[in-house]
C-alpha cells in the first residue's frame, strides 16, 4: 500500500514537473487570443475602425488593435512602434516613396486574396515580382460644380457659348469660355464669381501644389515614358507643361468671389463655405469635401446637383481625360512578423473587404470607395461625391488621371512652391520665376533623399 501511495505522490508530483516545463517553454495548450495589430492613418475613422474590430473578433476570435496616429506624425509613430515589441502587423504605406522606407519591412502579397480581386491591378505597389501594397480605398478629384446654377447659366438667352450642357465642357479652351462668360454674368445668376477661393494661406494650399500640380505633370511624365519604379527618374522635373498649369491657375485666380492678392488669407473651409452657400458655381476639390458642404449653415447645395468636371488645362489629348483617380493608402504587412500573424492580418482584410458585414463597415462606417470586384455597383458610400466618383470610373473611353504626386520629393518641396504661387498670385513673383524656383526646389528635395 504505502509502495502503490508513493508511487502515486511521484506520478503526481512528475506530471506537475512536466507541465511547468512545457508551460515555461510555451509548448502547453495555447490560451492567448491571435492578435493583429493595425496602425491606422486616417484619425477621423479612428473609431469605425475600432467598432469593426470588435465586430470581427466576435465573428472569428482574433483580436485586432487598431492603433492611431495623430494628424501628420504618421511615419514618426510607425518608426517608433517598429522599434518595440508591439510592432503593427498591419500597416499602411502612401506610395513608391513610403515604400522605400519600409522595404524591410512589407511583405509580398501577391498571393493573398484581397490582392487577387484588385480591380486595378496596376494601382498596387510592385518591386519586380513582388506585391508590397495593396490599396484599399480610391479617392477622385476635379473641378466640382453645382448643376442648379450652371443649369441657370445655361438658359440664359444672351449667354455668348455654344454649349447647351455641361457635358459637351471637355477640353480648357471650353471651359475657359464657359467659365468667363459665366463670370460677366454674374449679378445675373446671383452668384460673387465662378470659382471659389484660391485658398494659399500657409498649410491650406495643398489643392495646388500638390492636386493641381499633378496634372501636368502626369502629361509630362506619360508622355516621358517614365519608369515609376526607378527613383532616378524623379531626380528632377522639366516641368514642360508649366503653361498649362499657369493656364487653369489664372483661370481660378481670374473668376473667384475673391481677388486674387487676397488670397493668402483664404482657407479650404471658406473655399466650401462659399460652395455651399451658392457664392460661386466651382470649386477645385475631391470626393471627401462632400462633409465640408452638407454642414455648412444654412448649406444651399443639393446633393442631386453635385457634378464633376475634370481639371482640363490644354493638353493635347484631353478630350478623353478623366478624374484625378487614386489613393495614398496601402495596405503593407510585417514581414518581421511570424508567418501565423502575417496570415492573421491578411485574413482580416480580405473580410473587410468580402464578407457581407465587413463590406457593410467599408461604405457605410468607413465611407470608403473600394477598388475591389467583390463589390457590387450598388455597394458604394451613400455620398453624392463618392457617386460622382464612380460615375467617371465606369465612363468608357475615359483615362483616369492616376495620383502621381506620390512621388513628389517631400512636404518642404510643396511648401515652397505654394509660397511662390502665392507671390505669384499677389502680383510680387513672375511666372518664370515660379517655375525655377520650382525646378530647382525639386531637384534640392530629390537629391536629399538619394
Amino acid at each position: 500500500m504505502k509502495l502503490r501511495f508513493l508511487r502515486r505522490v511521484m506520478a503526481a508530483m512528475l506530471c506537475l514537473v512536466l507541465l511547468g516545463a512545457l508551460t515555461a517553454c510555451g509548448c502547453a495548450r495555447k490560451t492567448d487570443v491571435l492578435t493583429v495589430r493595425y496602425l491606422n492613418f486616417k484619425p477621423e475613422i479612428a473609431e469605425q475602425y475600432e467598432a469593426l474590430a470588435a465586430i470581427y473578433q466576435r465573428q472569428t476570435g482574433v483580436k485586432v488593435i487598431v492603433e492611431t496616429a495623430a494628424n501628420n506624425t504618421y511615419e514618426q509613430t510607425l518608426a517608433t512602434k517598429m522599434a518595440t515589441d508591439e510592432a503593427p502587423t498591419l500597416f499602411q504605406i502612401n506610395g513608391p516613396r513610403g515604400y522605400a522606407a519600409w522595404k524591410d519591412y512589407c511583405a509580398d502579397l501577391k498571393d493573398t486574396e484581397l490582392y487577387k480581386h484588385l480591380t486595378d491591378q496596376s494601382l498596387a505597389i510592385k518591386d519586380g515580382d513582388k506585391v508590397v501594397g495593396i490599396p484599399y480605398v480610391v479617392e477622385g478629384y476635379g473641378i466640382l460644380y453645382n448643376k442648379a446654377l450652371t443649369d441657370k447659366y445655361l438658359a440664359l438667352p444672351d449667354k455668348a457659348v455654344d454649349v447647351e450642357s455641361m457635358d459637351e465642357v471637355d477640353s480648357y479652351d471650353e471651359l475657359k469660355a464657359v467659365v468667363e462668360d459665366m463670370q460677366k454674368n454674374k449679378a445675373a445668376l446671383g452668384i460673387d464669381g465662378v470659382f471659389a477661393s484660391t485658398s494659399m494661406k500657409a498649410g491650406e494650399d495643398w489643392r495646388w501644389q500638390t492636386h493641381l500640380l499633378n496634372i501636368p505633370l502626369y502629361y509630362e511624365w506619360t508622355e516621358g515614358k517614365v519608369d515609376f519604379n526607378d527613383s532616378k527618374a524623379f531626380s528632377e522635373i522639366g516641368f514642360t507643361h508649366g503653361d498649362k498649369y499657369r493656364n487653369i491657375y489664372d483661370l481660378y485666380l481670374n473668376n473667384s468671389v475673391t481677388d486674387k492678392k487676397l488670397v493668402g488669407s483664404k482657407t479650404v473651409s471658406d473655399s466650401m463655405a462659399e460652395f455651399a452657400l451658392e457664392k460661386c458655381a466651382m470649386v477645385q476639390n475631391g470626393n471627401w469635401a462632400w462633409s465640408q458642404i452638407k454642414d455648412v449653415s444654412g448649406n444651399k447645395v443639393k446633393a442631386d446637383n453635385l457634378r464633376y468636371l475634370p481639371i482640363y488645362i490644354g493638353a493635347e489629348g484631353e478630350e478623353k481625360q478623366g478624374l484625378a483617380i487614386g489613393t495614398e493608402n496601402f495596405y503593407a504587412i510585417n514581414s518581421q512578423a511570424s508567418k501565423e500573424e502575417q496570415k492573421a492580418a491578411a485574413d482580416f482584410i480580405w473580410w473587410l473587404y468580402s464578407s457581407e458585414e465587413g463590406k457593410k463597415q467599408v461604405t457605410e462606417k468607413l465611407g470608403f470607395i473600394a477598388p475591389f470586384d467583390t463589390f457590387s455597383e450598388d455597394e458604394t458610400p451613400d455620398d453624392p461625391l463618392a457617386r460622382e466618383v464612380a460615375r467617371w470610373m465606369a465612363k468608357e473611353e475615359i483615362t483616369t488621371v492616376p495620383w502621381h504626386f506620390t512621388m513628389f520629393p517631400s512636404a518642404r518641396f510643396k511648401e515652397d512652391f505654394g509660397a511662390s504661387l502665392l507671390k505669384y498670385a499677389q502680383g510680387t513673383k513672375s511666372w518664370e520665376d515660379v517655375v525655377k524656383d520650382m525646378k530647382n526646389g525639386w531637384k534640392r528635395e530629390a537629391s536629399a533623399i538619394g
